[in-house]
Protein backbone atom coordinates (compact mmCIF):
# COMPACT_ATOMS: atom_id res chain seq x y z
CA UNK A 1 0.00 0.00 0.00
CA UNK A 2 1.53 3.27 -0.89
CA UNK A 3 0.74 6.87 0.27
CA UNK A 4 1.60 9.75 -2.16
CA UNK A 5 1.77 13.44 -0.98
CA UNK A 6 0.98 15.55 -3.93
CA UNK A 7 3.04 19.25 -3.33
CA UNK A 8 1.44 22.05 -3.68
CA UNK A 9 4.16 23.69 -6.25
CA UNK A 10 3.01 20.60 -8.65
CA UNK A 11 -1.02 20.48 -7.91
CA UNK A 12 -2.74 21.12 -11.57
CA UNK A 13 -5.08 23.55 -12.28
CA UNK A 14 -8.97 23.18 -12.73
CA UNK A 15 -9.72 21.80 -15.99
CA UNK A 16 -5.72 21.02 -17.34
CA UNK A 17 -5.59 17.32 -17.34
CA UNK A 18 -3.02 16.24 -15.09
CA UNK A 19 -0.63 13.24 -15.97
CA UNK A 20 0.48 12.60 -12.35
CA UNK A 21 -3.73 12.15 -11.14
CA UNK A 22 -3.78 9.78 -14.92
CA UNK A 23 -0.89 7.15 -13.08
CA UNK A 24 -2.52 7.26 -9.63
CA UNK A 25 -5.77 6.89 -11.09
CA UNK A 26 -4.28 3.70 -13.14
CA UNK A 27 -2.39 2.67 -10.43
CA UNK A 28 -5.91 2.41 -8.43
CA UNK A 29 -7.62 1.11 -11.38
CA UNK A 30 -4.92 -1.62 -11.55
CA UNK A 31 -6.15 -3.09 -7.93
CA UNK A 32 -3.54 -1.59 -5.84
CA UNK A 33 -3.95 0.35 -2.82
CA UNK A 34 -3.20 3.88 -2.88
CA UNK A 35 -3.71 7.26 -0.45
CA UNK A 36 -3.28 10.44 -2.11
CA UNK A 37 -2.15 13.41 0.46
CA UNK A 38 -2.45 16.62 -0.86
CA UNK A 39 -0.95 20.42 0.02
CA UNK A 40 -1.68 23.92 -1.56
CA UNK A 41 0.41 26.16 -0.38
CA UNK A 42 0.87 28.56 -4.04
CA UNK A 43 -2.83 28.05 -4.32
CA UNK A 44 -3.22 29.57 -0.49
CA UNK A 45 -0.79 32.19 -1.49
CA UNK A 46 -2.94 33.57 -4.17
CA UNK A 47 -5.95 33.56 -2.44
CA UNK A 48 -4.52 35.22 0.85
CA UNK A 49 -2.75 37.97 -1.88
CA UNK A 50 -6.57 38.59 -3.63
CA UNK A 51 -7.94 39.39 0.09
CA UNK A 52 -4.92 40.84 0.83
CA UNK A 53 -3.99 39.08 3.86
CA UNK A 54 -0.73 39.09 5.24
CA UNK A 55 1.11 35.75 5.32
CA UNK A 56 4.27 34.78 7.22
CA UNK A 57 6.10 31.88 7.03
CA UNK A 58 8.56 30.92 9.90
CA UNK A 59 10.87 27.84 10.63
CA UNK A 60 9.22 26.46 7.37
CA UNK A 61 5.42 26.93 8.75
CA UNK A 62 2.70 29.03 7.97
CA UNK A 63 1.67 31.49 11.06
CA UNK A 64 -2.08 31.11 10.47
CA UNK A 65 -4.06 33.37 11.97
CA UNK A 66 -8.20 32.66 12.13
CA UNK A 67 -8.45 35.02 9.13
CA UNK A 68 -5.76 32.83 7.70
CA UNK A 69 -6.99 30.13 8.51
CA UNK A 70 -10.60 30.68 7.16
CA UNK A 71 -8.68 30.81 3.58
CA UNK A 72 -6.86 27.94 4.34
CA UNK A 73 -9.62 25.53 5.14
CA UNK A 74 -11.76 26.76 1.82
CA UNK A 75 -8.56 26.75 -0.50
CA UNK A 76 -7.40 23.30 0.87
CA UNK A 77 -10.43 21.02 1.48
CA UNK A 78 -12.51 22.94 -1.33
CA UNK A 79 -10.90 24.20 -4.21
CA UNK A 80 -8.08 22.04 -4.24
CA UNK A 81 -10.16 18.87 -3.13
CA UNK A 82 -12.60 19.24 -5.39
CA UNK A 83 -9.88 19.78 -8.20
CA UNK A 84 -8.24 16.45 -7.53
CA UNK A 85 -11.09 14.42 -6.97
CA UNK A 86 -13.17 15.43 -9.89
CA UNK A 87 -9.80 14.99 -12.40
CA UNK A 88 -9.33 11.21 -10.78
CA UNK A 89 -13.24 10.49 -11.50
CA UNK A 90 -12.09 11.76 -15.83
CA UNK A 91 -9.80 9.29 -15.23
CA UNK A 92 -11.98 6.69 -14.23
CA UNK A 93 -10.85 5.93 -10.54
CA UNK A 94 -13.22 5.96 -8.07
CA UNK A 95 -12.38 8.56 -5.28
CA UNK A 96 -13.48 9.92 -2.03
CA UNK A 97 -12.47 13.40 -0.83
CA UNK A 98 -12.13 14.29 2.74
CA UNK A 99 -9.98 16.02 5.34
CA UNK A 100 -7.54 14.34 7.23
CA UNK A 101 -9.42 15.04 10.93
CA UNK A 102 -12.14 13.14 9.47
CA UNK A 103 -12.86 9.70 11.22
CA UNK A 104 -10.38 10.67 14.08
CA UNK A 105 -7.94 9.91 11.08
CA UNK A 106 -5.63 12.36 12.66
CA UNK A 107 -6.15 14.53 16.06
CA UNK A 108 -3.87 17.17 16.03
CA UNK A 109 -2.39 19.72 18.63
CA UNK A 110 -1.23 23.39 18.48
CA UNK A 111 2.13 23.17 17.61
CA UNK A 112 4.76 25.68 19.28
CA UNK A 113 8.09 25.32 16.77
CA UNK A 114 10.97 25.70 18.79
CA UNK A 115 13.42 28.57 17.43
CA UNK A 116 16.99 28.90 19.24
CA UNK A 117 15.78 27.68 22.45
CA UNK A 118 12.53 29.60 22.45
CA UNK A 119 8.61 28.35 21.89
CA UNK A 120 7.21 29.88 19.17
CA UNK A 121 3.25 30.54 18.44
CA UNK A 122 2.98 30.49 15.18
CA UNK A 123 -1.41 30.53 15.41
CA UNK A 124 -3.73 27.59 14.52
CA UNK A 125 -1.12 25.15 13.31
CA UNK A 126 -1.28 21.76 14.36
CA UNK A 127 1.17 19.01 15.30
CA UNK A 128 0.17 15.19 15.07
CA UNK A 129 -1.11 14.21 18.24
CA UNK A 130 -2.86 10.53 17.74
CA UNK A 131 -3.91 9.25 14.14
CA UNK A 132 -6.35 5.90 13.30
CA UNK A 133 -6.75 4.22 10.75
CA UNK A 134 -9.59 2.66 10.59
CA UNK A 135 -11.29 4.76 8.44
CA UNK A 136 -8.96 4.90 5.87
CA UNK A 137 -9.10 1.09 5.91
CA UNK A 138 -12.08 0.87 5.50
CA UNK A 139 -12.02 2.63 2.27
CA UNK A 140 -9.27 0.91 0.97
CA UNK A 141 -11.08 -2.37 1.38
CA UNK A 142 -13.93 -1.36 -0.34
CA UNK A 143 -11.75 -0.36 -3.14
CA UNK A 144 -12.12 3.67 -2.85
CA UNK A 145 -9.00 5.94 -3.55
CA UNK A 146 -9.01 8.47 -0.27
CA UNK A 147 -7.81 12.02 -1.01
CA UNK A 148 -7.04 13.70 2.15
CA UNK A 149 -6.61 17.39 2.15
CA UNK A 150 -4.23 18.34 5.14
CA UNK A 151 -6.96 20.60 7.37
CA UNK A 152 -6.85 19.19 10.57
CA UNK A 153 -8.73 18.93 14.26
CA UNK A 154 -8.38 19.26 17.85
CA UNK A 155 -10.01 17.26 20.40
CA UNK A 156 -11.47 20.21 21.68
CA UNK A 157 -12.78 20.80 17.62
CA UNK A 158 -10.27 22.95 17.22
CA UNK A 159 -9.46 23.73 13.39
CA UNK A 160 -5.42 23.34 12.78
CA UNK A 161 -3.77 24.01 9.48
CA UNK A 162 -1.87 20.48 9.47
CA UNK A 163 1.66 20.84 7.02
CA UNK A 164 0.69 19.13 4.29
CA UNK A 165 3.90 16.60 4.26
CA UNK A 166 3.12 15.74 7.66
CA UNK A 167 -0.30 15.13 7.93
CA UNK A 168 1.12 12.54 4.72
CA UNK A 169 3.37 10.91 7.57
CA UNK A 170 0.74 10.51 9.99
CA UNK A 171 -1.50 9.15 7.47
CA UNK A 172 1.52 6.25 5.85
CA UNK A 173 2.53 5.62 9.66
CA UNK A 174 -0.92 5.09 10.78
CA UNK A 175 -1.73 2.76 7.33
CA UNK A 176 1.82 0.90 7.72
CA UNK A 177 2.60 1.89 4.22
CA UNK A 178 4.85 -0.07 2.38
CA UNK A 179 5.61 3.45 1.02
CA UNK A 180 5.24 7.08 1.28
CA UNK A 181 6.29 9.17 -1.52
CA UNK A 182 6.76 13.18 -1.26
CA UNK A 183 6.38 14.77 -4.40
CA UNK A 184 8.08 18.09 -3.70
CA UNK A 185 10.15 20.61 -6.37
CA UNK A 186 13.48 19.80 -5.60
CA UNK A 187 14.86 16.48 -6.41
CA UNK A 188 14.96 14.61 -3.19
CA UNK A 189 17.00 15.38 -0.20
CA UNK A 190 20.33 17.40 -0.18
CA UNK A 191 22.95 17.52 2.14
CA UNK A 192 23.46 21.22 1.14
CA UNK A 193 21.36 22.43 -0.87
CA UNK A 194 21.00 23.76 -4.17
CA UNK A 195 24.20 21.62 -5.44
CA UNK A 196 23.03 18.85 -7.00
CA UNK A 197 25.88 16.87 -6.06
CA UNK A 198 24.89 16.58 -2.75
CA UNK A 199 21.45 14.53 -3.41
CA UNK A 200 21.21 11.65 -0.87
CA UNK A 201 20.17 8.80 -3.11
CA UNK A 202 19.65 6.17 0.07
CA UNK A 203 19.93 6.57 3.82
CA UNK A 204 18.71 5.33 6.78
CA UNK A 205 15.76 7.07 9.24
CA UNK A 206 19.17 7.17 11.80
CA UNK A 207 21.93 8.94 9.81
CA UNK A 208 18.67 11.06 8.35
CA UNK A 209 18.06 12.26 12.16
CA UNK A 210 21.75 13.15 12.69
CA UNK A 211 21.62 15.67 9.50
CA UNK A 212 18.10 17.51 10.40
CA UNK A 213 19.49 20.42 12.04
CA UNK A 214 21.66 21.07 8.86
CA UNK A 215 18.61 21.65 7.03
CA UNK A 216 17.18 24.98 5.90
CA UNK A 217 13.98 25.79 6.71
CA UNK A 218 12.03 24.37 3.09
CA UNK A 219 12.97 20.88 3.73
CA UNK A 220 12.31 20.78 7.87
CA UNK A 221 8.62 20.03 7.61
CA UNK A 222 9.35 17.12 5.07
CA UNK A 223 12.44 15.48 6.58
CA UNK A 224 10.48 15.40 10.02
CA UNK A 225 7.42 13.82 8.17
CA UNK A 226 9.47 11.24 6.28
CA UNK A 227 11.14 10.19 10.22
CA UNK A 228 7.41 10.40 11.88
CA UNK A 229 6.09 8.42 8.93
CA UNK A 230 8.85 5.73 9.33
CA UNK A 231 8.75 6.24 13.53
CA UNK A 232 4.57 5.33 13.20
CA UNK A 233 4.79 2.27 10.92
CA UNK A 234 5.64 2.79 7.59
CA UNK A 235 8.34 0.52 5.71
CA UNK A 236 10.19 2.95 3.60
CA UNK A 237 10.21 6.74 2.16
CA UNK A 238 10.68 8.43 -1.07
CA UNK A 239 11.52 12.30 -1.81
CA UNK A 240 11.04 12.85 -5.34
CA UNK A 241 10.76 15.54 -7.83
CA UNK A 242 7.23 15.87 -8.49
CA UNK A 243 7.40 18.54 -11.42
CA UNK A 244 8.03 15.74 -14.20
CA UNK A 245 5.43 12.69 -13.82
CA UNK A 246 7.27 10.36 -15.29
CA UNK A 247 9.61 10.40 -11.59
CA UNK A 248 6.26 9.27 -9.84
CA UNK A 249 6.12 6.09 -12.21
CA UNK A 250 9.83 5.87 -11.35
CA UNK A 251 8.64 5.65 -7.88
CA UNK A 252 5.88 3.50 -8.10
CA UNK A 253 7.99 1.18 -9.57
CA UNK A 254 10.80 1.25 -6.88
CA UNK A 255 13.40 4.08 -8.12
CA UNK A 256 14.26 7.39 -7.86
CA UNK A 257 14.42 9.92 -5.83
CA UNK A 258 16.08 10.20 -1.96
CA UNK A 259 15.04 6.96 -0.25
CA UNK A 260 14.85 6.62 3.75
CA UNK A 261 14.64 3.37 5.14
CA UNK A 262 13.85 2.11 8.92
Amino acid sequence: MIVVKYGGHALPTANTPDPILKIIADYHLAGSKIVLVHGGGPQIDAELLIHQIPSLMQSGYRTTTPEVFEVVQKVLSGQVLRTLVNQLISFGANPVGLSVGDGSTVRAEKMHPDIDGTPLDIGLVGDVFSTNPKLLNLLLSADFLPVISPVAVSSEGLGLNLNGDLAAGAVAGTLEADEVIFMTDVEGIYRDYPHKESIIKEISAEQLRGLQPSFSSGMIPKVKAVLSALEAGAKRARVIDGRDSENLSLALAGSGGTVVVR
